[in-house]
Parts: structure tokens; C-alpha cells; sequence
């Protein structure tokens, strides 16, 4: 094998490099880039809006998907269980929250958007709903298959009694569609059921939060009595469940 010379090998590297930075030990006095200091890019908002070719659910004019990605959260603090919080879009993409999360999980309760906005923080997509008490079933069931469908997390699986997936469907009364989804600085919302594009938004976005991380320490189950959340019956914030004051705090 015939060996190059190091002169040589700086050359080859700096034409391989497309003659962009100094290369480190080729002769250059220029210290290196940390990357680990370099801010993040900075996200710019947009919006794209789709028209599948899919009838509109009952009540809706059009089948219209709405993407939103690249919104800013300017805040992600902490509040009081109970205290509610009003939120820049629909459904939430970020912002403050309550110090528990729901499980990864199907619910029939509604989950309080305080609580599954702390699931957004941990990298998870929400699917959400809003549909008459009848006639719910396809929404319902085009939901559950991109809940099931979608890639297994191995976060997820490496933690010890935790869900395939960092994936919360529920209903919400307050959407302005009957379908949506969020994840931390996207929002999806839809008068139609398109799999196509909802399994591409979780796809895209799953993951995104800025703690990604699939901790089930601190979660809580609205469908249970006695499933750790906040009792919020005499409060303005909404919340379902039993007592909050045993279940540990979150990230």
C-alpha cells in the first residue's frame, strides 16, 4: 500500500473539505469550533394548507389540512396545578404547564391541555379530537390507527414499565376542527380525515421537545379515579381524576 506523506494528507483533506475551514493540525493557528456553544438556528413560523381529496366530517364546508411549524414558545414554566393557562394556538404547541404529564396513551376523559402541554415538552405528538358524543367513530378510529401505526420509540422502550411510544390521543372540546395534533412549535388541524398527512406530521415532529425524554415518573391517567390527577373540580383549569398532592413533581 503506498503511504502519503503529511503534507499530502492535508491536502487531500482540504480538497475533500471543499477547501471550507482549516483543517486542525494541517498548519493553521485558527482554534477550532466548539459546536456544543453554537446557538440553535432560529425557527421561522409556516404554514402550509392542503386540500386532500377526502370529504369534509359533518359540519365542515371543505377537507382542509392546516400545518403550522417553526412557533415560537416563549415560556415553559411551571404553574399551580389548577391554574389555568391560555395558549397562542389551537391546539397548544408549547408553553406553561402543570408539573405532571398524561400517560402515553389512549384516553376517553378529556386530557387537561395544562397537563398534555408537559407532554409536548417531552418530544410527544398529541392527537386530539373534537366530535359530537355520537357519530365519532371514524374520527376516533383514523386516530387510534396513526397512534398504533407510528414507530416505536427506543427511549421508550429502554424505560422500565414504559409505553411503545411517546403518543397521547384525547378528546378536546376546545379545538376549532374535529381533528388535530400538536407537538412541541407545530400544530396540525384538519375538517377531514387524511391519514396520509396526520402520520407525516407525527413522523416529522415526534421527538421535538426540549427534553426528550419518555419518563413515565410524574405521569397521570384521566381515566382513573385514583390515577394521580389534579382534582380541579372548584377550579377554572379543568382536570379530572383524584387527589394531585401524592404524585410526584415533574421535569
Amino acid at each position: 500500500m503506498k503511504r502519503c506523506g503529511f503534507t499530502q494528507m492535508c491536502v487531500a483533506a482540504t480538497m475533500a473539505a471543499g477547501l471550507a475551514a482549516p483543517l486542525s493540525g494541517c498548519g493553521t493557528s485558527a482554534p477550532p469550533i466548539d459546536e456544543s456553544d453554537a446557538a440553535p438556528p432560529p425557527q421561522t413560523p409556516e404554514t402550509v394548507t392542503l386540500f386532500p381529496a377526502a370529504p369534509p366530517l359533518p359540519g365542515e364546508k371543505e377537507c382542509k389540512v392546516v400545518i403550522q411549524t417553526g412557533i415560537p414558545v416563549t415560556s415553559s414554566q411551571h404553574v399551580a396545578r389548577c391554574a389555568p393557562v391560555q395558549y397562542a394556538t389551537n391546539p397548544p404547541s408549547g408553553g406553561d404547564h402543570w408539573d405532571v404529564w398524561a400517560e402515553f396513551k389512549r384516553f376517553e376523559a378529556e386530557v387537561p391541555r395544562e397537563i398534555y402541554v408537559h407532554n409536548l415538552e417531552h418530544g410527544a405528538i398529541v392527537l386530539a379530537y373534537r366530535c359530537p358524543s355520537s357519530g365519532c367513530e371514524g374520527v376516533e378510529a383514523m386516530l387510534d390507527e396513526v397512534r398504533t401505526e407510528a414507530a416505536s420509540d427506543p427511549r421508550c422502550l429502554m424505560a422500565p414499565g414504559g409505553p411503545e411510544a411517546r403518543l397521547v390521543m384525547t378528546p378536546d372540546s376546545a379545538l376549532d376542527t374535529p381533528v388535530a395534533a400538536a407537538a412541541w412549535g407545530a400544530t396540525y388541524t384538519a375538517t377531514c380525515l387524511d391519514k396520509a398527512s396526520l402520520a407525516r406530521f407525527v413522523a416529522d415532529h415526534y421527538g421535538k421537545g426540549p427534553e426528550d425524554t419518555c419518563s413515565v415518573a410524574a405521569a397521570v391517567d384521566v381515566d382513573l379515579p385514583d390515577g394521580g390527577a389534579p382534582s380541579c373540580s372548584d377550579a377554572s383549569g379543568g382536570g379530572a381524576g383524584g387527589a394531585a398532592e401524592g404524585a410526584p413533581p415533574g421535569p
